[in-house]
């Protein structure tokens, strides 16, 4: 009997052991895909002025999957390596926490969620099994640990000086990756204002005020009631900005983007998604919402997966670009990949140029794609970010 019990314990534990080796990386392989479907032939002039880009990409939720973001995965889209093969300046990290069970575009509540199995189920820290604004200082954790182990070739970012220190090393021989933190959804803030000084603290410079339901601060666009910005929305809003955080209306309902947009004195950003004008998805900017941004001195960052560019070739993803290059301005245009979000992509990170192939197709200048491809993202975040050592005081004559 004694040796029954062992031997049904020994087969538990075992197989505890391969679920929780395994399931993390077998659910990754499932949601974060490459469609394997035709890429862009690319030229040699392409190849060549991909070299010379500064390129920011405002989105990806790497952070979220239990893998080193130092080394080359078999899964996934991006990793240090593959920033750096595709030649990546600076990568925006968000810290994705919740996500309605049957998650879809359209009416989402917020009383369940898929991230907590998957927390459990990655070993992450019995902190984060019930709060998610621990889950978002654990994501700070993950990336700052991995820069400090990375030789110097991953450097958090999150004031304007070290995006200027950034661009300057990477004139060097080996050039290093600037990451910097974002939050998708401040539900973690867990209804406390307070909270948003823990996240400040942690690294974190931009954030979204929703996710997919609706939450305390705002409506969300695939939320069940879809409002605007409650009061306490609001003094985020004004919070974020005094702090030096910088506004991302991302999955926000159009009635929150609408009193985001009156409300900024910073630019605002969308930082993933697409433009109804070339994707009718309800997430996705209309032409108004567009204008709003570009008021504010902000991005509209462009995704790569089906339902922000409705397909996944570089082609669409060149033809949304366009779509908010003629309607404002290039200055607007930026990159906003959501890889490792979930998403099915055409190509990772590491062949990014064949963004740079598809604006060139689409008659972009060179200097027009020097922008989009993140001269315009550096602007911004400089614009967005608070100084470490603020200006001297200078009395007037």
């Amino acid at each position: 009997m004694r040796r029954w019990l062992i031997g049904i314990l020994l087969t538990v534990a075992v197989a505890a052991l391969a679920f929780f080796a395994l399931a993390p990386g077998m659910l990754e392989r499932s949601t974060n895909k490459i469609d394997g479907k035709p890429l862009l032939t690319v030229s040699e002039r392409a190849k060549a002025l991909h070299r010379t880009l500064t390129i920011v990409d405002l989105h990806s939720d790497t952070l979220l999957w239990k893998r080193d973001i130092l080394d080359r995965a078999e899964r996934g889209h991006m990793d240090l390596p593959r920033l750096e093969d595709g030649n990546v300046a600076l990568q925006v990290l968000a810290s994705t926490t919740k996500s309605p069970k049957g998650q879809n575009y359209d009416a989402n509540g917020g009383d369940t969620d898929n991230i907590t199995a998957l927390v459990i189920a990655q070993l992450q820290p019995v902190r984060t099994w019930n709060s998610l604004l621990e889950r978002s200082l654990w994501h700070a954790e993950k990336l700052h640990r991995a820069a400090a182990t990375s030789a110097g070739k991953l450097r958090a970012v999150d004031a304007p000086e070290d995006i200027d220190t950034l661009l300057a090393d990477r004139r060097g021989e080996v050039p290093p990756v600037g990451a910097m933190l974002s939050i998708e959804g401040l539900h973690g803030l867990e209804g406390k204002l307070a909270n948003l000084d823990k996240l400040y603290t942690a690294g974190f410079r931009m954030a979204g005020l929703t996710h997919f339901f609706d939450n305390d601060l705002a409506g969300s666009m695939h939320g069940l009631k879809k409002g605007g910005l409650t009061p306490i929305g609001r003094q985020v809003v004004e919070t974020m900005e005094a702090k030096g955080m910088i506004v991302d209306i991302a999955h926000c309902s159009n009635a929150c983007v609408a009193d985001i947009l009156k409300l900024a004195r910073r630019p605002v950003v969308s930082s993933h998604g697409g433009v109804q004008a070339t994707c009718k998805v309800n997430r996705n900017l209309s032409d108004e919402q567009i204008r709003g941004v570009a008021a504010t001195g902000g991005l509209v960052g462009i995704g790569y997966w089906d339902a922000a560019v409705c397909d996944t070739s570089p082609a669409s993803i060149a033809n949304a670009m366009k779509h908010v290059r003629d309607l404002v301005g290039i200055s607007h245009v930026a990159l906003g990949s959501d890889y490792d979000g979930a998403t099915t992509v055409r190509f990772d990170t590491s062949r990014l140029v064949q963004v740079t192939q598809a604006l060139i197709d689409a008659g972009f200048s060179d200097d027009e794609i020097r922008a989009a491809m993140g001269g315009n993202a550096i602007r911004v975040l400089k614009a967005g970010l608070v100084p470490l050592t603020p200006p001297p005081f200078v009395s007037a004559p």
